[in-house]
């Protein structure tokens, strides 16, 4: 049985539904349905989050049941947590498991033996590439297992965590500790110091910015630096979308003195996720709306992903619509979790004013990553889009993010996308239509690029007309 996931639809729980609230107790404890968590929703209208495995918990946030109760939804005994794109679906627990109501000590909270054995139950339960990465996982948790010791300091587990990371091959893998522990490793560690570049690596802002000031004929890009639009030529638009994130406007919770990137940070932790992801679609729709209305009169729009590595599927879906003219389905994800999977959801598009259905081609390019990749993939279901460049990176999954008894973050893929057939594109990426034969190392691309603009202009242009031909 697939669940349909419309990304308009507004979840309540206290709010809006008065009869709801008087008929139904949400209180309790809720065990979630594949993503490792408990939400115990408190009397005194307080809520607390717990990361478990079948050996852990970990205490993940607590506050206001105000704060998420716009996000929440009960239905037919199964609470609901809406995220973004993601529903997580909760079942009644009886009530907290031993180990949360007697927490561990702190001695063997900071235990590295202990938080490589969470870290590794964690990925086992909730990674959803072991079969396709061809893991043997009982193999690697022995080979890994016997690197650490009694004895073993933080730098011990955050260089095997590290290296697990990196064997396993998981695409959205990160690992975050303190700098305490990144100098102990810088010191203990030296050879697992990246050396230097030779040559000043371009980064992919710098490479984008350099390419839409080149190719736009007319540039007409106003009060935006993530993306950049105007024509190409005289009757063809061209938008280049640098990343699927930061558009929201959190200016008035902003601390100026911080720098803007610390204090933005700042100012979004202090919101809800699913609050600060609808502030991130309120962005990236006003600046749509800008975009649309002078590029609204061409025969056709070309939009530029190539220099993009990702940010949130909400945003991508957001810009999607602008190019769909009803609801339609666009996409599959499903959920990892022991050994099994959570049932599909379908998610479908919103549906916006105008939409421009004439031909549009999308350029995407091996450093096209994430929620770059969605957008990819969720436009294979519109007819009159053409994929021209290279296939994309193939990370698509959204990451499960938990908390390691000692503190540290880290995440796991655990989420696999698929088209509207089912077809996962995890590892290879999404497909084109037309073939650039980009470089797949990053740099290398980048410098293929920005060194010979004019050539990248033409390429892009004749494969146009090579498909119209068509």
């Amino acid at each position: 049985m697939k669940h349909l996931i419309r990304l308009s639809i507004i979840f309540f729980l206290y709010a809006g539904c008065t009869h709801k609230k008087k008929t139904a107790n949400y209180n309790g404890i809720w065990k979630s349905i594949g993503h490792g968590e408990l939400l115990h929703i408190k009397g005194e209208g307080t809520y607390a989050f717990y990361d478990i495995t079948s050996i852990s918990c970990v205490p993940r946030g607590t506050g206001n049941i105000k704060q998420i109760a716009p996000s929440l939804r009960f239905e037919a005994d199964t609470l609901s947590l809406q995220i973004g794109a993601i529903t997580t679906r909760y079942i009644r627990a009886s009530g907290l498991p031993i180990r949360c109501s007697n927490p561990v000590t702190q001695v063997k909270a900071q235990d590295p033996l202990y938080n490589f054995e969470v870290f590794m139950e964690t990925v086992k339960e909730h990674y959803a590439f072991l079969e396709l990465n061809e893991l043997d996982w009982d193999e690697l948790y022995r080979e890994q297992k016997a690197k650490l010791t009694q004895h073993s300091n933080k730098a011990d587990l955050f260089v095997v965590l590290e290296d697990t990371y990196k064997k396993s091959n998981d695409n959205h893998a990160n690992l975050e500790a303190s700098d305490e522990v990144y100098d102990l490793v810088e010191r203990l560690y030296p050879e697992a110091k990246e050396p230097a570049d030779t040559v000043p690596a371009l980064g992919d802002f710098h490479v984008a910015h350099t390419v839409a000031k080149h190719h736009l004929e007319e540039d007409m890009t106003k009060d935006s630096w993530l993306v950049h639009w105007g024509k190409i030529k005289d009757d063809m638009g061209y938008i280049q979308v640098l990343a699927m994130n930061t558009f929201a406007d959190l200016t008035p919770l902003t601390v100026y003195e911080e720098g803007w990137h610390e204090a933005w940070v700042r100012a979004r932790d202090t919101l809800f996720e699913d609050s600060y992801l609808k502030k991130e679609i309120e962005g990236v729709r006003n600046t749509m709306n800008r975009v649309m209305k002078d590029l609204a009169d061409m025969d056709a729009i070309i939009i530029d992903v190539r220099f993009n590595g990702g940010g949130h599927d909400v945003v991508s879906f957001e810009i999607l619509s602008r190019f769909i003219q009803d609801e339609k389905h666009i996409a599959n994800h499903k959920f990892s979790y022991d050994g099994r999977h959570t049932p599909t959801d379908s998610i479908y598009n919103n549906v916006s004013e105008n939409p421009f259905l004439k031909p549009v081609y999308l350029l995407t390019s091996p450093q096209t990553g994430s929620a770059a990749e969605v957008f990819c993939l969720a436009s294979m279901a519109v007819p009159h889009v053409q994929r021209i460049g290279s296939a994309t990176m193939g990370a698509l999954s959204t990451t499960l993010d938990k908390i390691l008894p000692n503190g540290w973050e880290f995440a796991v893929s655990n989420e696999v996308y698929m088209d509207t057939d089912g077809q996962c594109y995890e590892n290879i990426g999404i497909p084109v239509h037309h073939e650039l034969h980009y470089l797949k190392d990053r740099q290398p691309f980048f410098r293929s690029v920005i060194n010979d603009l004019q050539k990248d202009k033409q390429s892009i242009l004749e494969a146009i007309e090579a498909i119209d031909r068509n």
